[in-house]
């Protein structure tokens, strides 16, 4: 069976929170009603057409995990979502905090010969502009090494990562604070009990929540130039 464009997007979301839980490849249908923000039974219902054409497995009170064909399908949408991102931003103008919507929309209607001519006019790109990996044209994904901000050790430098969040205001604020993916800082202070951190971002310093600071990904330079 063809998976339909709702079932890629299914696939696709299900492959997100997956990568962002790597010692967990199961994810909850609760997690992913919520991020697709739809009703349970929606995805209940979903859960079930894509078992039952093989694109992922379901174990009661576990979760899903998708198949080697429903991770192929799920690629397949996230290197075309992703390439279209980079196009809105790097050639079209659009500001990274406009295009996740726009990508969804889009990413439904271009043809595999126009995502690869728009992997070309965006210079080949290995990350979207929030910094997540972009899938080979062949279906591999580059892995990336990183980790939450609110984790990381003190007193070391950093690169930007990886940006886990869509939403228009917190990713206007790092631009703000130039905290985007590829930038270097410093990270100075980490106040207990999950209080602020203290940045140092182009000889400026700066503070961010606990919660917050938990959506930005970081790594060190080597690990941002993925293979």
């Amino acid at each position: 069976m063809t998976a339909t464009d709702s079932m890629q997007e299914y696939l696709a979301e299900a492959y997100r929170i997956a990568c962002y839980q790597p010692d967990n490849r199961y994810v909850s249908t609760s997690s992913l009603a919520e991020e697709l923000q739809v009703s349970a039974p929606a995805v209940t219902r979903m859960v079930q057409r894509l078992k039952q054409a093989g694109y992922l497995e379901h174990e009661p009170y576990r979760g899903i995990r998708l198949t080697e064909a429903g991770e192929r399908e799920a690629l397949a949408n996230i290197r075309r979502h992703r390439l279209v991102e980079c196009f809105l931003v790097d050639v079209m103008g659009f500001g990274w905090h406009e295009v996740h919507d726009d990508a969804d929309d889009l990413g439904l209607v271009v043809s595999d010969m126009l995502v690869d001519k728009i992997d070309e006019i965006s210079g080949y790109p290995k990350r979207c502009p929030h910094g997540e990996p972009i899938p080979s044209a062949d279906g591999v994904m580059p892995p990336v090494v990183d980790c939450p901000l609110s984790e990381a050790e003190v007193g070391c430098d950093y690169v930007i990562s990886r940006v886990h969040t869509h939403d228009d205001q917190r990713l206007r604020y790092f631009s703000e604070l130039r905290l985007e993916p590829g930038k270097r800082f410093r990270l100075v202070m980490r106040a207990p009990f999950k209080g602020p951190l203290k940045l140092q971002v182009d000889g400026q310093t700066h503070f961010l929540g606990h919660e917050l600071a938990g959506t930005l990904r970081v790594c060190s330079e080597d690990e941002y130039q993925l293979v």
